[in-house]
């Protein structure tokens, strides 16, 4: 399932609401970044309480939602392509608004601190947290060791449901 996938809210308004509640919740600057007239990716500036200052990129992956819906078009009449892809764009930054939106309010209701939502989007100019924890194949990442013979049991029990081996984790879609 695929939320959004025929909003009509224009980009520009989504980015808009973005950028106010961006605002709202402290971001110093924003920046938007285009390819070939696209946006690609928005930028917040945000002091940390230490007083850190970090800037922030999330970017919308318009193409792979595209992708996605291309998917389910057996034959593609005139015009429907080019709608399509108006279509993913709207639908990316839409999907992203809504996120940005429920980290906020979690932020907001103390369930969360900033870096717990934001972390993997922090950016240093070239890349991402996430990009950066990616290049290295997750190395900085503390490994689990599980101790719990409750937690092994639960473990078990899940994989053995799925058809998996015991101990083995595996992300679906991936």
């Amino acid at each position: 399932m695929i939320k959004n996938y025929t909003s009509s809210v224009p980009v520009e308004r989504t980015i808009r609401r973005i950028e106010q509640d961006l605002a709202k919740a402290g971001a110093c600057g924003i920046l938007k970044d285009y390819d070939q007239g696209r946006l690609t990716a928005i930028s917040f500036r945000v002091n940390l309480p230490t007083g850190k200052m970090v800037t922030v990129r999330f970017p919308a992956n318009a193409e792979a939602v595209y992708q996605s819906l291309r998917k389910q078009i057996r034959r593609p009449r005139q015009g429907t392509l080019e709608n399509l892809r108006l279509q993913s764009d709207r639908t990316a930054w839409k999907l992203m608004q809504d996120w940005i939106e429920v980290q906020l309010s979690l932020i907001e209701m103390q369930q969360v601190d900033f870096l717990q939502v934001f972390l993997p989007y922090v950016w240093d100019g070239q890349r991402t947290y996430y990009q950066a924890l990616k290049e290295q194949n997750f190395l900085a990442l503390p490994e689990t060791s599980e101790t719990s013979e409750t937690s092994t049991t639960a473990t078990n029990q899940v994989t053995t449901l799925h058809g998996l081996k015991p101990g083995r984790c595996f992300i679906y879609g991936h």
